[in-house]
């Protein structure tokens, strides 16, 4: 093995033989690569192995100093989470070893009448979707191969013509009457919620569609829906990618850094993140995102558009935030992070439940990818304590991926209604 301290190569033997993600760190703890595994014993211990490499390889291990990693249920998991953290930490590493000709995107076009699947380097303006980046187009490809088998789709534009594909069952079949192209559409759409991430909270909602689709006896759609069900349960026996290529939440030092700094009585689960957006009060909205074990779950983002449409961050939180706890169907958060510091938190606190943990992110506007991680943190006598977080603390990591959604996801929103009203 490699030349590493005495404690790196006691932990190297605790590899448990599980798909993951892992984390190598420098002297400082720092993270500065961020990678999957099929098997996690066999892929982070061929770094440590006496075998060549190429030059740029062999200077990121003379930088390992530790290494860290977090197990999964199935390899598409460690997919998704491993994109999730390289957005969270971006890895000084990732960036240097990365072939941007291998970063790459699922687009779908859902505005087409019969969309397809395709992936591409350049994601563009389009009114299209795109899914990533995904940092190895060989590894997307080959999830896609395996999903197609559970949510049929076309890779090419759609001809009305009979092809292999048809018979082998990987289109929807539209072109002999197999599927309707509106059922085709919620296909796709589910396959974009799982290529987002949201593999939990989609088999939660299929399994609730089907029981409602056989109580209205559309049994056609029920077992096109059961199908779907045993594919994803499967996953777990299919290869995605090679060793040469549930979460278990107490892995996420982030997490469990806010359990301690917070005195929380386990680490946050549910994380949900608040923003606002307008241009002088007019076409104002907000954003709830949401990061479930440290992970965004895009299928549990909301949108509000404000009731009262006026120039007043405070109300405007203060509304988004009552609107949401009457939603007694959405699961409550183990903590809530609001785009802001004192102000905000005064403005909210008397609507929020005692046992439903707030925080403030203060940046006093500066929503840039540099900006200080200043958290502010209500105490029990109703005063307040400011926490400066380093830029690459975990924690600090979290919640500026955190706030960088919620703000994306509110300027999205508010910039759709503004063209809309332009366009009328």
């Amino acid at each position: 093995m490699v030349n590493k301290s005495e404690k790196l190569r006691e932990k190297l033997k605790t590899l448990p033989s599980s798909p993951g993600v892992y984390f190598h760190k420098d002297k400082n703890g720092k993270i500065i690569y961020v990678g999957k595994a099929a098997v996690l014993k066999n892929r982070v211990r061929q770094y440590f192995q006496n075998t060549e490499k190429d030059p740029k390889t062999e200077a990121l291990i003379e930088e390992i100093a530790d290494t860290d990693w977090t197990v999964v249920d199935t390899e598409m998991d460690a997919l998704f989470l491993e994109n999730e953290m390289i957005k969270r930490y971006k890895p000084k590493w990732n960036i240097l070893l990365r072939d941007d000709k291998n970063v790459s995107y699922v687009r779908i076009d859902l505005k087409s009448e019969v969309p397809y699947v395709s992936i591409t380097r350049t994601p563009l303006d389009d009114g299209a979707r795109y899914i990533g980046p995904f940092y190895a187009k060989n590894t997307i490809s080959s999830a896609l191969r395996i999903l197609r088998r559970i949510f049929p789709y076309y890779d090419r534009p759609y001809t009305g013509k009979k092809t292999l594909n048809t018979d082998l069952g990987l289109t929807p079949g539209i072109e002999i009457g197999k599927m309707a192209p509106e059922d085709y559409k919620k296909s796709l759409r589910r396959l974009i919620s799982y290529l987002e991430g949201n593999r939990a909270a989609l088999i939660k909602s299929l399994e609730k569609t089907m029981k409602e689709e056989a109580k209205a006896g559309n049994f056609e759609e029920a077992a096109r829906i059961r199908d779907q069900l045993f594919g994803l349960k499967g996953l777990k026996k299919k290869i995605v990618f090679s060793d040469k290529e549930f979460l278990d939440i107490s892995s996420d030092h982030a997490l469990v850094q806010l359990q301690v700094l917070l005195g929380l009585k386990r680490p946050p689960k549910r994380i949900e993140g608040y923003d606002i957006s307008h241009i002088h009060g007019t076409d104002v909205v907000g954003s709830m995102v949401v990061f479930v074990n440290g992970a965004s779950d895009r299928a549990e983002y909301r949108k509000f558009k404000l009731h009262r449409q006026k120039n007043d961050d405070l109300a405007n939180l203060r509304e988004i935030l009552v609107r949401r706890l009457k939603h007694q169907e959405w699961p409550f958060p183990d903590l809530i992070v609001l785009d802001g510091g004192k102000l905000q938190l005064e403005a909210v606190k008397d609507a929020i439940p005692d046992n439903i943990p707030i925080i403030g992110r203060d940046k006093s506007g500066d929503h840039t990818k540099n900006a200080e991680v200043k958290i502010v943190i209500p105490k029990e006598d109703g005063q307040y304590r400011t926490v400066h977080l380093k830029s690459d603390d975990h924690i600090s990591r979290l919640i500026a991926r955190i706030d960088e959604e919620a703000h994306r996801f509110a300027i999205t929103y508010h910039r759709l209604l503004r063209n809309k009203k332009m366009l009328k």
